[in-house]
């Protein structure tokens, strides 16, 4: 049978057996082991446990997107490290007293999903550890405190800037509605010039229509004396007319009285041959009477004659007072012309201060929109004011949240923990002690 199977052989009844063999090796020792670490227990003086939990200054900011993100003015993991690395050690020994060499151990760590510092030291005087603490934070309160002031100088800083920006702005408003005033101002002389304009075009326009009026009744007037002329014009022709028929007519009596005198020549002829007296009477009487009345038609054409020169006369001065109205109408005419060439330059000049208005209108408009501006740009610094001042608001010092604690009972030594340990540690070598003996005596009877 070779080792292997021999081992394969032994099962855990042998050991036991082996064990149980030796218990007095085993049982004895571990009791005195357990039992002098018991009374080193009870006699060691206890450690005490002191803790503390920082809150490192903070302030609440907003990003980008608009969400407030805490910010904290030292890495809680930076702070336990300096903590953990004695920096802090020589400045609280020289505050507090306290040989350097004797200081006891600080151990810092940030706790988990926290932005707190945990601060534990171990030791058996206890007032001691709750001053060192204290002092601790005293001091990382001061580094703490002056960055956060730093950043309050800031903050202050830019609300002043803000505040200043915004009485700026409304004074700058304060300007733009005087200016508006001051434009509303130029309007209303602008809409008085109109109206003054206006009313200039109206009396002009009156003064059109006087004289149109005016070249109406003259137009009357010609027409009247047109007429007139016409009507005299037509009496000359018919005095023309009656003129030729009285020529026409002495023509006439005068070829009669022709007749009758050769008929009264005859008739002297024929007396000397016997003729009758009363034949050459009668003769005579014809003669007499057409010389009367040819007379009477000289008269006529001479009455005409007079006539028509009169009606001539009398065409001839109204032609010249045609002539005249013409002239008065051309004037009346030309003046209208001028008042209307006024009035295009009253209305002319009209158009252009409404154009004036117009520009001081869209000018108030940009000044309108500028003040629009002005208030959106207070409302924005007053929102940022705003959000500055809830910033400063957010900030918070450095503080305790837990102040220096001591633990409920000692953390070293634990008794119970340690005489168990002992026990367990001096049994388990024991046992291995006894198989080992029991392995040694196996091997030197195999020898031998």
């Amino acid at each position: 049978m070779n080792e292997m199977e021999r081992y394969e052989g032994i099962n855990l009844m042998d050991y036991v057996e082996i064990l149980w063999k030796r218990k007095w090796l085993i049982i004895v020792p571990t009791f005195l082991i357990t039992v002098a670490i018991g009374i080193w227990s009870f006699m060691k003086t206890p450690v005490w446990e002191v803790d503390a939990i920082i809150q490192p200054s903070k302030m609440v900011s907003q990003n980008t997107q608009g969400e407030f993100v805490e910010i904290i003015v030292a890495d809680p993991k930076q702070v336990a490290g300096q903590i953990n690395q004695a920096s802090y050690n020589a400045i609280i020994a020289a505050e507090l007293n306290i040989d350097l060499r004797a200081f006891p151990a600080l151990k810092a760590e940030s706790l988990r999903d926290t932005k707190l510092v945990r601060v534990a030291i171990r030791g058996a005087d206890t007032n001691e550890a709750v001053k060192i603490l204290n002092s601790l934070f005293h001091h990382l309160k001061g580094e703490f405190d002056r960055k956060i002031d730093v950043e309050i100088k800031g903050i202050d800083s830019q609300i002043t800037g803000k505040e200043n920006l915004i009485k700026e702005n409304e004074i700058g408003i304060k300007d733009k509605d005087n200016l508006i005033e001051l434009k509303k101002l130029q309007i209303n002389d602008r809409e008085n010039e109109i109206k003054t304009k206006e009313n200039d075009i109206k009396k002009r326009k009156n003064d059109i229509r006087q004289k149109e009026l005016e070249a109406e009744s003259k137009s009357i007037e010609k027409d009247r004396i047109g007429k007139e002329i016409e009507a005299d014009r037509n009496k000359i022709k018919i005095s023309e007319e009656r003129q030729k028929n009285i020529l026409d007519e002495m023509t006439s009596v005068k070829e009669r009285n022709g007749e009758i005198e050769k008929q009264l020549q005859g008739a002297l002829a024929e007396k000397k041959q016997g003729t009758d007296a009363l034949a050459l009477l009668l003769y005579f009487n014809q003669v007499q009477e057409n010389l009367r009345y040819y007379n009477t038609l000289d008269e006529k054409i001479s009455t005409e004659k007079i006539a028509r020169e009169n009606l001539m006369l009398g065409i001839r001065d109204k032609e010249q007072q045609l002539r005249q109205l013409d002239n008065q109408v051309s004037q009346i005419n030309t003046q209208k012309d001028t008042i209307n060439t006024e009035i295009n330059n009253i209305q002319t000049a009209i158009a252009v201060v409404k154009t004036e208005i117009d520009k001081i209108n869209n000018e108030i408009g940009s000044v309108k929109n500028d003040i629009d501006k002005i208030k959106n740009s207070i409302n924005t610094q007053k929102s940022d004011l705003q959000l500055i001042r809830d910033k400063k608001a957010r900030i918070d010092y450095a503080q305790l949240i837990k102040p220096p604690t001591l633990s409920l009972g000692p953390v070293a030594p634990k008794k119970k923990q340690t005489v168990l340990i002992a026990g367990f540690l001096s049994l388990v070598v024991f046992c291995f002690l006894a198989l080992f003996l029991n392995y040694l005596k196996q091997n030197r009877s195999r020898q031998s």
